[in-house]
């Protein structure tokens, strides 16, 4: 699985730490984790307009003008899905962590064990509550989150569905399949639809992906998909 972070806090070492042990956690669980570092809530917000699509917010409470706090209640009367863990060395704020719906609340020092278990629920928090694509083939059906498909292929009267995990052929037309995704997919080629969230290089004649994939895309539309992943992100 992918997911997008944030990690919020105004004291560098910690801010390693933190980024260590998550890093550790996708790596054990078999996950990609986007790692983002900002040393202010301020910095965070500044981002977070033109790039809105985290997945976890890890925030320290004690920071400079704006608080842990106060950001996640602005975050969150914009944003329902996003995970919130608060990570600080004063335990005074809990009650309000709760206003927010935060998944838990940490004290420093935070340890390896314990924010695995609180990132683990974060992300079956998300599975739940994620778009999902539903996919039937050889007598079998799957829900797959919309943020796992890297792009969709037509293939005569079926499609292909390719995600982190592997390929998925569905006898299904290409046009009913990409009616069903979400604003994150682009149709790129008569035969393509990519998923921008995993664009990692626009070029010419098509744009790669994060798992290494170069799609093919039509002449003229690399403006195109790249003033929609800054309209979008």
């Amino acid at each position: 699985m992918y997911y997008k972070i944030s990690i919020v806090d105004d004291n560098s070492a910690d801010t390693e730490y933190i980024s260590a042990l998550v890093t550790r956690w996708a790596e054990s669980a078999g996950h990609e984790a986007d790692i983002h570092a900002f040393p202010s809530a301020e910095a965070f917000l500044f981002q977070y307009e033109e790039e809105p699509a985290f997945d976890i917010l890890l925030l320290d409470i004690e920071m400079g003008a704006m608080n842990g706090v106060d950001l996640a209640k602005k975050i969150r009367s914009q944003n329902d899905a996003v995970q919130i863990v608060f990570i600080t060395g004063y335990p005074d704020f809990i009650a309000e962590g709760y206003e927010v719906a935060a998944v838990h609340y940490l004290l420093k020092p935070v340890s390896c064990e314990k924010l695995h278990t609180v990132l683990d629920k974060a992300a079956a928090n998300l599975r739940k509550t994620e778009k999902r694509l539903c996919l039937t083939y050889d007598r079998r059906t799957d829900f797959v989150p919309l943020s796992q498909i890297l792009y969709v292929e037509a293939q005569k009267q079926y499609v292909l569905i390719h995600t982190f995990d592997g390929i998925y052929r569905m006898k299904q037309s290409f046009a009913e399949t990409v009616a069903e995704l979400d604003k994150f997919f682009f149709k790129c080629q008569r035969s393509f639809c990519v998923n921008l969230r995993h664009i990692t290089r626009i070029k010419s004649s098509g744009v790669l992906l994060k798992n290494g994939e170069e799609i093919p895309i039509s002449r003229g539309m690399a403006d195109r998909i790249g003033k929609e992943i800054i309209r979008l992100f």
